[in-house]
């Protein structure tokens, strides 16, 4: 089969799933960090945080206000830190 004829299939398979033709063989839920909540939490500022995690106050003003989630490594290293909160402490001191 080439690439197209699968993407094409993969498309339709999409289209299928969110007509509710077909079901998704599986489905994966991620639980999205309150950023602010965790702020709170530690008690830094959005700078002290954003420093730690390698990332802009922008992004981190983003999270916080709900207009994008944290993504990849940034969404394993905030759940890390909310299931261990030592564990920013080691982050900020790197």
């Amino acid at each position: 089969m080439s690439v197209f004829n699968e993407l094409k299939a993969s498309l339709q398979e999409a289209v299928d799933i969110k007509q509710g033709v077909k079901s998704p063989c599986r489905v994966t839920r991620f639980e999205v960090a309150d950023v602010k909540a965790l702020r709170s939490q530690l008690n830094v500022s959005q700078q002290e945080l954003a420093t730690a995690l390698g990332t802009s106050v922008d992004t981190i003003k983003s999270w916080e206000n709900k207009r994008r989630n944290p993504t990849g490594l940034a969404a394993k290293v905030l759940a890390t830190i909310q299931d261990n909160p030592k564990f920013f402490y080691e982050l900020a001191s790197h």
